[in-house]
């Protein structure tokens, strides 16, 4: 057992945030905390860690493990370069390369069994600490994280925030605690590095706990789950989805026992009533009386299923042709890419990419707020756009959430703004609230509150999830898939993605972009099989005419027989290989983790040619 805390509970005056928590981490489990924005998991976090203290419980944990901790908070150092905060993790190393280099230079002139002793455990030590290949995997992790390495030699300072918490998320990985707390690891990131990190973690050769409310990341890293709710937790075995089953499984069940006992309560209550006051009945009655009273009562745990139902409705319908992009160049000082798109009614196509590849650029040259710098977009007849962003959708403001929304919409009374925003979990007094002292998903609410009122019938989303918790992502997505006019949007939740978008408009960080009619389960499913490489530089090989011309029927069907079996020999080494980049081997190793790159590359190029081949054998048989 490497850590384990119970009765834990933790107090801000008169609140209780969370209360009798019984938690637990054993060898390298992947542990997941989930639960609703407010809940206390982040607290938690905190105090598991030591940043802040449980005001009561008995905690027992393993002596000397070490607990990394990722904040929702940047760096502070912002006059170092990024090689010299990362290189504050290696101090140990490099310590023990200095005692090596010393005793080297003992060995010169004296050689002894004590030394060349000392000197063999300075070795070990030093190899166990991955000494002789810190620099390359230090280069590996930086990399993958969207980062070149000419940004190693800036200041923290010249990086944005979004960046500096990719930095300090870099510096954790290398620090490589026993135990790895993540909060909300996947902000910041885009999908790429969102998915290297999946890998990274899941093969993480320690313990983590992560809380996150990526619900693609929790199934794909986690085997344990804990369920924080009203202050208290559950532990369940499983990923998030097996966990959202077995949750909805024990509810039921527990219902099911209340109710069997409510009848048995009943029908007790009822003899006692019968046979109370009877003489010869009396003794019975009170003996189950007393056992009523013995009985341990179940009570039912209610889920917090509390969460926003909206539906967003169109004023008009609007042209059957939404939005016309004719060669559209998005940038500020220089170009980002080029777009061509298409949008007709009822098409809801997803914007992805990786961090700078202008994603935000493009939704805010469609709403006007940045110049193109060339070509031209056209929206069609009667299409009136909403819009969300994420930034806007964090704004101040003295008003109450009654005021603001209702200054916005002067033309409603205040029975129907209310009744708005009790649509969006703003009840009773929570209206009077100002939006200054609202949380971040608060705001969020208030923002779709606002953007539902307009009756768009196009919508134009920036990441419209940032802020919500699972039930409220689940929310949105349902009240999004029943919207019948047309949505363009920027998310980088890919379950978010998957489920809503029809189509995906991809940009890449070669400045090309392209359109996949799909979802993104299906595009990243083209992507692994078809396996696509624009930038392969080998020209595809072809079965040649005149060696076709010679094959019999026969030896057409031996070849396609061949060709398949051969293909699929490839896409499964491929698969090992593509599993070998989260083996630390790899990804502690810059060199070997490129050769392993060309490797896949190769065999990539290898299918592709293979597919063309039984296209044209299948063509002719």
């Amino acid at each position: 057992m490497l850590y384990q805390i119970s009765r834990a509970a933790k107090y801000y005056g008169a609140e209780t945030v969370f209360e009798d928590c019984n938690f637990e981490i054993r060898g390298k489990e992947k542990i997941a905390i989930v639960g609703r924005n407010g809940c206390g998991k982040t607290t938690f976090l905190r105090c598991l860690c030591g940043e802040e203290n449980f005001d009561r419980g008995t905690i027992s944990k393993q002596n000397g493990i070490t607990i990394g901790y990722l904040a929702q908070k940047v760096l502070e150092h912002d006059e170092r370069t990024v090689e010299e905060e990362l290189m504050t993790i290696y101090a140990h190393v490099f310590e023990l390369q200095d005692e090596m280099r010393e005793l080297e230079k003992q060995m010169e002139t004296d050689v002894n069994e004590k030394i060349l002793a000392q000197y063999a455990r300075l070795q070990e030590e030093f190899e166990s600490v991955n000494g002789y290949n810190w620099e390359s995997e230090m280069k590996t992790v930086f990399t993958r994280f969207g980062f070149d390495l000419s940004d190693l030699k800036k200041k923290i300072g010249e990086f944005s925030g979004g960046q500096k918490t990719r930095i300090a998320f870099v510096r954790l990985l290398l620090s490589k605690p026993d135990v790895l707390l993540l909060d909300e690891p996947t902000n910041h990131l885009d999908l790429s590095a969102i998915e290297w990190l999946e890998g990274y973690v899941k093969n993480y050769p320690r313990a983590v706990v992560v809380v996150s409310h990526d619900r693609m990341f929790l199934d794909r890293v986690t085997d344990y789950v804990y369920d924080m709710e009203f202050g208290k937790m559950k532990r369940y075995t499983g990923s998030y989805s097996s966990f959202t089953i077995q949750k909805e499984n024990d509810l039921e069940r527990l219902q099911q026992a209340y109710d069997r006992q409510q009848k048995d309560i009943q029908r007790l209550q009822a003899l006692i009533e019968k046979f109370r006051y009877k003489k010869n009945k009396a003794a019975f009655a009170q003996s189950k009386i007393k056992y009523l009273e013995r009985m341990d009562k179940i009570e039912v745990e209610k889920a917090d299923t509390k969460t926003f139902h909206a539906h967003f409705t169109p004023a008009i319908k609007g042209g059957e042709r939404v939005l016309d992009v004719e060669k559209l160049v998005i940038g500020y000082d220089k170009p980002l890419c080029e777009i061509s798109l298409e949008m007709h009614r009822g098409n809801r196509i997803g914007v992805i990419g990786s961090n700078g590849t202008g994603k935000s650029t493009l939704v805010k040259t469609l709403m006007g707020l940045q110049a193109p710098l060339s070509g031209s977009f056209l929206y069609g007849h009667q299409i009136e756009v909403g819009y969300f962003d994420q930034q806007l959708a964090q704004f101040s403001s003295g008003k109450t959430v009654l005021e603001e929304l209702w200054d916005e919409n002067p033309e409603l009374d205040r029975t129907a703004v209310r009744g708005v925003l009790g649509q969006f979990l703003f009840s009773a007094d929570d209206v009077f609230k100002t939006v200054d002292v609202l949380s971040g998903g608060e705001k969020v609410r208030l923002s779709l509150a606002k953007l539902l009122l307009k009756h768009s019938n196009m919508l134009i989303l920036d990441e419209p999830t940032n802020h919500l918790d699972i039930p409220g992502k689940e929310a949105l997505e349902e009240s999004l898939k029943g919207f019948t006019g047309s949505i363009l949007f920027v998310s980088h939740d890919r379950y978010f993605i998957n489920q809503l978008a029809t189509g995906l408009l991809i940009l890449n960080d070669d400045e090309t972009t392209e359109f996949f009619d799909g979802t993104y389960e299906e595009y990243m499913e083209r992507t692994r099989e078809k396996n696509i490489i624009q930038k392969a530089e080998a020209p595809k090989a072809s079965v040649q005419k005149d060696e076709k011309k010679r094959l019999s029927p026969e030896g057409r069907r031996r070849r396609l027989a061949a060709v398949e079996k051969k293909i699929t020999e490839t896409e499964a080494e491929l698969e090992k290989l593509r599993e070998l980049r989260f083996d630390p081997e790899y990804y502690q190793d810059y060199t070997k983790l490129n050769e392993l790159d060309e490797k896949i590359t190769a065999l990539e190029n290898d299918t592709a040619r293979l597919m063309d081949e039984w296209e044209e054998l299948s063509e002719e048989s």
